[in-house]
């Protein structure tokens, strides 16, 4: 039912905005009541007309997502809506119209109980420019809407000067006959009213914070995880700081999300004990219907899919596969390890020494210079990253992390670089006890290629001292329908779709994520979305891609403001996202 009545929306808006822009076809009894009535009630009700369409217009999605204030609004415009329809374009069809949906929305006003959204400052921006850029276009369209009732022939740049002036309540250089220079001079200062008000209502309105973790919640789930942190790779991403977390009713278990464009997406497996996961799952639910979000879980494992699409009836797709590295299987030794074998001795030939640790292990001056380097080299204005990405690194919160180091003396005469001897890092956080997940590379641009396979190479090798028996590496998207598209006797469907994949791969690292990870010889274990129906896949790839960092919707480079780079302690305060850096290709 709110997709109908967001339907209804649109289309009543497109009346109201077609009953102010476009002239009186027919003359009525009402019109030539209209003509004789005081002051200048026609061109005000066309300029009501526009903002009441161009308004519902903009309402139509709250409506969809039953909206409370979105159902508000719609209320309250409505009967503006109906006299203006009335008064200046007598349209009974319309003005019924615009009834039946107000009394429609009246007598379903329960259904309408969605809370709003998380806000961003950057949206009042967006309008300015999306808004006025409308504006703009449907004044053109009526001042050349009136062709027998203007004086002379304007040209073009002059009806866009007319428009801009007339956004901004002045008057231009098109001129018009039977007072039709009211009407566009009223519809064109209530269009640019409209952009500048919604504009400063969405920078000024009060801020509804986004989900983020809390001290509170991040010792909770530190507790889930010294229990259960062992099962999910993924599970020490949760402790991002600008995720959100819902607990089961016991507290046994919980599940992190993030919110974006509306979809409210998980990512990994719930935190802590499996039997508590269904109280979790039911929690965050009703959150996603509180708030009218559409659920989505990206990540989970084959265990985490059957419980959610169990639990909640939606469905899950494979997303791809997980590279896991047994540490007491890993050998250079063997034809298959030829490669990567030859890279690192050539590597270790040119002078390069690696250093493993723990990061409670490292001296605070290194330490941030290891922070520095990491941001230095980073390819891209923003961490990425959101499903297997912490975001910081931090010796105190995250000790138990490991990160390696590559290091190359200058040479005698030469110049040291700005990180000294520093070359390439990779950082791993803690799976359980026994097991590291790989969270970001990183390597100074004037390195040897094979930095990555140097370092994990040497994790991998210093892993039994550390106690390490397992590794993740990276997730490779849609690895199997890669695999099976290059086998003998694949058909042309899946050869059709490896294709794309690979076209796909210019931008998105594909294919060479897969390449690389499958040097290692890791068991992959699969991964899984979860959604709710077909037709909300492309939304929550959208989402993902904004929450990965690969897609972003925000302020223009130049008008941000510098984000700080140094990690911040408090909890009450998101961090930028972040991810596991672009593997570099090996030359």
């Amino acid at each position: 039912m709110p997709r109908i009545v967001g339907t209804a929306g649109v289309v009543v808006g497109l009346l109201n905005l077609a009953a102010g822009v476009f002239p009186r076809f027919r003359h009525s009894r009402m019109h030539a009541l209209a003509e004789v009535l005081p002051g200048a009630v026609s061109p005000l009700a066309a300029a009501a007309s526009i903002v009441v369409g161009i308004l519902l217009l903009l309402l139509a999605h709250g409506l969809k997502r039953r909206k409370r204030r979105a159902w508000g609004a719609a209320v309250a415009l409505l009967p503006v809506g109906i006299a203006a329809q009335l008064v200046y374009r007598h349209s009974v069809f319309g003005a019924v119209l615009s009834l039946a949906l107000l009394v429609f929305l009246v007598w379903h006003r329960r259904e309408f109980a969605a809370l709003p959204d998380p806000r961003s400052r950057w949206k009042a921006l967006a309008n300015l420019v999306v808004l006025g850029g409308v504006s703009f276009g449907i004044g053109l369209v009526i001042v050349s809407s009136h062709p027998h009732k203007t004086i002379g022939s304007p040209s073009l740049w002059e009806r866009a000067e007319h428009v801009l002036w007339g956004l901004f309540g002045f008057e231009g250089p098109v001129a018009y006959t039977h007072h039709v220079d009211y009407t566009v001079g009223y519809s064109l200062g209530a269009l640019g009213l409209l952009t500048v008000a919604t504009t400063a209502y969405l920078a000024f309105r009060p801020e509804h914070p986004a989900a983020r973790l809390t001290d509170e919640d991040e010792e909770q789930l530190r507790a889930l995880l010294d229990r259960h942190g062992a099962r999910d790779s993924l599970g020490y991403f949760a402790l991002r700081r600008d995720k959100g977390a819902v607990f089961s009713p016991t507290g046994k278990a919980a599940v992190c999300y993030r919110v974006i464009s509306g979809v409210m997406l998980a990512s990994g497996d719930p935190i802590g004990d499996v039997e508590a996961w269904p109280g979790a799952i039911e929690r965050f639910m009703e959150e996603a219907k509180a708030h009218s979000w559409t659920p989505a879980v990206t990540g989970c494992s084959e265990t985490g899919g059957q419980v959610w699409t169990r639990e909640t009836g939606m469905d899950a797709l494979e997303l791809g596969d997980e590279a896991i590295v047994d540490v007491a299987d890993f050998t250079l030794t063997g034809r298959a390890m030829r490669n990567v074998r030859q890279m690192v001795k050539r590597i270790e030939r040119n002078g390069y020494e690696t250093r493993v640790r723990r990061v409670r292990d490292l001296a605070p001056d290194e330490l941030t210079q290891l922070q520095k380097a990491a941001d230095a080299w980073r390819d891209t204005d923003t961490e990425r990253g959101f499903s297997m990405a912490l975001g910081r690194i931090d010796a105190v919160a995250d000790g138990d992390a490991v990160i390696a180091t590559a290091h190359l003396k200058a040479a005698e005469g030469e110049e040291p670089g700005p990180f000294g001897d520093l070359k390439a890092m990779q950082y791993f956080v803690p799976w359980g006890d026994s097991g590291i997940s790989l969270e970001r590379m990183r390597r100074d641009r004037g390195a040897d290629p094979g930095m990555n396979e140097l370092l994990i190479v040497a994790t991998l090798q210093a892993a039994p001292g550390l106690k390490i028996k397992q590794m993740s590496l990276n997730f490779a998207v849609f690895r199997s329908s890669l695999e099976r598209g290059e086998k003998l006797g694949a058909g042309p469907v899946i050869r059709v779709w490896r294709g794309t994949l690979i076209f796909l791969s210019r931008w998105y690292q594909i294919e060479s994520l897969y390449k690389f990870n499958d040097k290692f010889r890791p068991r992959w274990e699969p991964r899984f979305v979860v959604f709710r129906n077909s037709r909300d896949i492309p939304r929550i790839g959208l989402a993902a891609l904004q929450a990965e960092g690969y897609l972003e919707l925000g302020l223009p480079r130049v008008l941000r403001r510098r984000k700080s780079v140094e990690p911040r302690p408090c909890a009450h305060r998101p961090l930028p996202a972040a991810a596991p850096e672009a593997v570099e290709r090996a030359a």
